[in-house]
């Protein structure tokens, strides 16, 4: 029993003091990266999480499916789904979860950072106070936890804040920005204007689902009446839930961190106005048994404060595809931006405008230029309202974490401050750690003095020719147009043979095309064009490129559209190869082509994007020479995706033991193995919602075998499905080679390794 005795004086709540390496406040997405990215690295962390769930918009408090650079996989950004950590926990989640349930990513975001022995976490705890060592310096944040009447006061030499709204920057007297920039402070033409609003909204989601019976529904009081006050209310069906309504947004003329609250009840009007409307309108059919299943409670922020740090992204960095010698991160959606008034506006719902390519985000706009032991991660970094328009979405702000949580090890490993990483070449390292974790910054592979595998004699027991795709027997309509792409050498003449099916005679017109940058995906350029005439019927069409491309790069073998022809498919999957058409995505704003105004700065350029699978297939043709980029040689090159080339080693299908031979003329002590092998970087792996039809993507490496040149065994792992698969060996080893033995995913798909770092 406890009892204690009237007291005159006020009761102080249980306060425990803690230390720490490293804080980082706010556990959603980029918290959650950064946190487990330091504490990988052996720095002692705490996370701090004010809701009971770690994930933030991603998490089964809000269920907004996390996206980034692939945008749906409606833009040009071939093979940029973001690496390392939030590459992890996307893969998975496909493997536990491509149902898309909310609940089971909380649990997996859980899993990842409570298996992390240097992550203290602390949820449902609200920083109130931050106390400063001195101006330019934080010495210790206060939390509350309401659910267990506990105080924290927490110190560190180095803190991050995550928190969206910058709770803790603010406190810290940060400089920050809330609106959008005129057109002049940075020449953004794009730049909007007070009538389109300077601030993104929030936005509210609900699920339905059906019953066996009829199920009514009776409006609450404060329920939106007359619906035709949301003036797209005629876009709205009944099958529609959750993120299909990511336009049901407000708030973007209110103070969106003070008046949250109220921006809150104005969402539940409208979700339980339309549910009125669905339900009880009489303009539905079938309705009579669909239950309302659920309705967020917390809404999903998108813009708040963005803190100044050492250098501001602008417009000019993302659609110009800006380089940075600091690069520690990219980005790829669309700059998209909303209009203020949001479900209540006569403007379309969103204005997107894209970049050729991905583009590079700077380390400097995660360090804040007024606090020296500071931080910014997710949608609080230095960009302006226009750049923050790409570089606020969900997986890009996980991705830049990563570099703050791989900054602060190094900072706590040397007694640095944030930004003496840009200092006597420590920004070479920061970059080269997080690239052998799977960051893949933009032409910077990893280096190659850090990898033994570079002073070794590499052999394989085959390579890949890629001289067939093989006929599968289904045949692609070509509705649209359509493009093989080929890791094509320099200066290398080519000739393909395909077989097309045509209902009356016809012409087909093929096209050589590339990029006008190598390392973009945005074919602009035709190098070649050939006519065709085809007769109707079955027939194999030989046909070969005269020109030939002036450096290494992706090619696209173009066929343009032609509702009489079909052209025979490939079940043949392989690294680095794909098929893309000139389709349309409206998720993305995608109609085939952009075609901007005059005067806002942005490029015009047609849009070419893969099928998801199961369709995706390649084109079955051959290819004389054969394309002979998936060679031993791409092991060891620092690249761990296709990027100018395949970058893989390939094995040859018909090799019934695929076999990788790494030797040393002496012999080497190894404490560690990384492995790398194909997710499909491609393909948009939306967390929650979208569902996807496999667990493991077809291309990953299931099965292998690690030995030593003696045939002592390292490892053997079966049923891998993760990109990276680190060994750590317990007592070094000394041995004068390794033979890595893989099997083939299917009997379609080749075994490829894509990296072996030792």
């Amino acid at each position: 029993m406890i009892q204690e005795n009237f007291s005159t004086k006020k009761r102080d709540n249980n306060t425990v003091h803690m230390q720490a390496d490293f804080v980082v406040v706010g556990g959603g997405l980029s918290g959650v990266c950064a946190a487990i990215t330091a504490a990988r690295k052996g720095t002692k962390t705490i996370l701090v999480q004010d809701r009971p769930v770690l994930g933030g918009n991603a998490s089964s408090e809000v269920r907004l499916w996390a996206l980034g650079a692939t945008s749906h996989m409606g833009n040009n950004n071939r093979w940029s789904r973001e690496g390392g950590v939030i590459d992890e926990i996307l893969v998975e989640n496909l493997y536990r979860n491509k149902e898309g349930n909310p609940v089971i990513f909380d649990t997996i975001l859980l899993d990842k950072v409570v298996s992390e022995s240097n992550i203290i976490l602390l949820l449902n705890t609200s920083v109130s106070e931050v106390e400063k060592k001195n101006d330019r310096n934080i010495k210790s944040i206060i939390g509350f936890n309401s659910q267990n009447s506990t105080e924290y006061k927490i110190s560190a030499p180095l803190f991050c804040d995550s928190t969206g709204d910058g709770l803790v920057a603010f406190q810290a007297g940060a400089s920050f920005r809330i609106g959008a920039e005129s057109k002049e402070e940075f020449g953004e033409l794009f730049a909007p204007d007070k009538s389109y609003g300077e601030l993104l909204g929030h936005s509210m989601f609900f699920y339905s689902k059906p019953s066996d019976k009829p199920v009514k529904y009776v409006a609450p009081s404060y329920a939106l009446k007359d619906i035709s006050a949301i003036p797209r209310y005629k876009i709205i069906r009944k099958d529609q839930t959750g993120c299909n309504f990511w336009w049901f947004e407000y708030g973007g003329r209110l103070d969106t961190i003070h008046e949250t609250e109220d921006i809150k009840w104005e969402l539940w009007k409208v979700i339980y106005g339309v549910w009125d409307y669905i339900k009880n309108s009489g303009e539905f059919e079938g309705v009579e048994n669909l239950s309302l299943e659920w309705v967020a409670n917390v809404p999903g922020k998108r813009e708040s404060r963005r803190f100044e740090g050492l250098y501001m992204m602008k417009q000019q960095d993302v659609l110009g595809q800006q380089k940075f010698d600091d690069a520690v991160a990219f980005g790829g959606w669309a700059v998209d931006l909303h209009p203020a008034d949001g479900v209540y506006s006569e403007l379309s719902s969103c204005t997107q405008w894209h970049s050729k390519g991905v583009y590079d985000i700077p380390y400097r706009s995660f360090v804040s230029k007024d606090i020296d032991n500071l931080f910014l991660s997710g949608r609080n970094i230095s960009a302006s309202h226009i750049a923050f328009g790409s570089t606020r979405v969900m997986l890009t702000c996980g991705f830049g974490a990563q570099a703050v949580g791989m900054a602060a090890a190094i900072c706590n490993e040397d007694n640095l401050l944030p930004a003496q990483i840009l200092e006597n070449g420590k920004i070479k390292h920061l970059q080269n750690e997080l690239n052998k974790t799977g960051q893949s910054i933009l032409n910077k592979p990893i280096e190659r003095s850090v990898n033994l595998v570079n002073d070794a004699e590499l052999t394989a027991s085959s390579s890949l020719q890629l001289t067939t795709l093989p006929n599968s027997g289904e045949w692609l309509k070509l509705g649209v147009s359509a493009a093989q792409m080929l890791p094509l050498k320099a200066n290398q003449k080519y000739a393909f043979s395909v077989q097309l099916k045509a209902d009356a005679d016809t012409e087909l017109e093929v096209q050589l095309r590339r990029s006008e940058l190598a390392s973009n995906y945005a074919p602009e350029l035709i190098l070649e064009s050939k006519t065709i005439t085809i007769s109707k019927g079955i027939q194999d069409v030989t046909f070969e490129f005269d020109t030939t491309v002036d450096e290494d790069l992706y090619g696209f073998i173009t066929f343009m559209a032609n509702e009489h022809l079909s052209i025979a498919e490939s079940n043949t999957l392989v690294s680095g190869v794909m098929t893309v058409f000139n389709g349309v995505n409206e998720k993305v704003s995608n109609n085939g082509k952009q075609t901007p105004p005059d005067g806002i700065g942005v490029d015009e350029f047609e849009f070419w994007i893969p099928n998801r699978r199961p369709e995706g297939k390649n084109i079955a043709m051959q290819i004389s020479p054969a394309i002979s980029s998936f060679d031993v040689n791409n092991i060891g090159n620092g690249y761990v995706r296709p990027w100018l080339q395949a970058n893989a080693w390939v094995a040859d299908i018909n090799d019934s033991h695929p076999t990788l031979k790494i030797e040393w003329n002496t012999e080497k002590e190894l404490s560690s193995i990384r492995l790398f092998f194909d997710t499909d970087y491609d393909h948009a792996m939306e967390t929650v919602q979208y569902g996807h039809p496999e667990e493991v993507v077809p291309f990953c490496v299931r099965n292998f075998t690690i030995k030593t040149l003696d045939g002592v065994v390292i490892k053997e792992v079966r049923g891998n499905y993760q990109t990276m698969n680190y060994i750590q060996i317990d007592e070094a080893i000394k041995t004068k080679g390794l033979i890595i033995e893989v099997e083939h995913p299917s009997k379609d798909v080749p075994a490829s390794i894509f990296e072996v770092i030792c």
